[in-house]
């Protein structure tokens, strides 16, 4: 499988969301009578329940507590990094301000700066009891390293999720300097359900199934705000990511009858990127660019990564999305601007409409097609107007 590159050395051809288009079905469904509901598994009780497959990034310019709490009421989910600002600073609003406001020549430096402050204990403590005394689900997320001594935290304070997240998750992470988290340990420890991420292939996702997570986050540096792929040149299109982990869930279900949904995390800054991850087989998407457009969102129509500030290489920039809308425009319209970034909720019941689908399993069955021309086919006027998909 492959192609040759050069001399003894293939390569896979992978597709990205604007290489791929989904193929109308030969049935139609009215768009207000499909299930778009999906299902985090829990240990020893019901699963969670969301009304929509949709969860916010774990990024200080996209979520805090207000954020938070509004979201889950609208019926999703959004994560709390537990090593940002939020739980760093007792007045986080201050210290946005001044990421906000500072120059692009001088924002990295700013946030290396920003991100040396500990991280407070009791600071966790509070932020959960906010979300949780609102009667939202509430999720937090830290690094591997931290997982252990946050997780315990978090779980104590009432937190429903704990989400372990880093640039590239492994089951066997080797290392001299510092102890490795114990995947497999850590999640049968844990009482709460335990999302893990990031990952794009098919025997990692395998192998960080076994070790018995509720969900595993799939992208490695797809994010509107993530360097990643630059500075590392490390990385799948999302598109070929989903496919192949789609493909070790199923494995993984048929080898132990338990399902873990895999949620397709970054790249998806329109609806069609949104219906086109699910339709690839994610079970739910985790979105960030989108989100920093809401009024409510923290960064003011700021975004930046989460490894921005790294102190010895930043894998992230800051970059300006706008304010364009309420969080509820975003999710359920209705839409005031015409590029696709607004009612993501309505762009997936209408596509599982027009495909043929009635629920999630079902969309994750839709014809695929390569079609790396379908958003500039007849799109010229839209491209040299900068309006509609002629917008970036």
């Amino acid at each position: 499988m492959g192609m040759w590159i050069g001399r003894n050395r293939k390569a896979r051809v992978t597709y990205g969301f604007d290489e791929i288009a989904l193929v109308p079905g030969r049935v139609t469904i009215n768009p207000n009578e499909v299930d778009i509901t999906w299902r985090l598994p829990r240990r020893d009780s019901e699963p969670l329940v969301f009304k929509i497959p949709i969860l916010a990034s774990a990024m200080d310019g996209v979520v805090n507590v207000r954020f938070a709490i509004e979201m889950g009421k609208l019926g999703g989910l959004a994560v709390l990094n537990l090593e940002g600002v939020q739980t760093r600073y007792k007045n986080p609003q201050e210290v946005l301000q001044k990421i906000v406001e500072t120059d692009k020549s001088e924002i990295t430096s700013l946030l290396q700066k920003i991100y040396q402050e500990p991280v407070q204990e009791d600071l966790i403590r509070a932020r959960i009891r906010e979300m949780k005394d609102s009667g939202v689900p509430v999720a937090v997320s830290s690094i591997p390293q931290r997982a252990e001594s946050f997780g315990a935290i978090a779980q104590e304070a009432g937190t429903d999720i704990f989400v372990v997240q880093s640039t590239v998750s492994t089951v066997r992470h080797i290392s001299s300097e510092y102890k490795s988290l114990d995947l497999e340990k850590f999640c049968r420890e844990m009482r709460i359900p335990i999302i893990v991420g990031n990952t794009v292939g098919y025997d990692a996702t395998l192998e960080i199934m076994n070790c018995g997570p509720a969900a595993v986050l799939i992208g490695v540096g797809p994010g509107a705000a993530c360097t990643s792929r630059g500075v590392l040149g490390l990385g799948v299109p999302q598109v070929t990511a989903t496919v192949d982990c789609a493909a070790a869930r199923d494995a993984y279900f048929k080898k132990t009858a338990r399902y873990v949904p895999i949620i397709t995390d970054g790249g998806m800054s329109k609806g069609g990127d949104v219906c086109k991850a699910l339709a690839c087989g994610a079970d739910a998407v985790m979105v960030g660019s989108a989100f920093a457009k809401a009024y409510e969102a923290p960064g003011c129509g700021y975004h930046w990564g989460m490894a921005t500030p790294h102190a010895n290489l930043p894998r992230g920039t800051r970059i300006k999305v706008g304010a364009t809308g309420s969080l509820k425009q975003i999710l359920f319209g209705p839409a005031e601007v015409d590029d696709g970034s607004q009612n993501l909720v309505g762009a997936i019941t209408t596509c599982m409409g027009n495909v043929g689908a009635s629920s999630l399993p079902e969309f994750q069955q839709t014809e695929i097609i390569i079609a790396p021309s379908i958003k500039t086919e007849g799109k010229l006027f839209q491209t040299v107007q900068s309006v509609g998909m002629g917008t970036r």
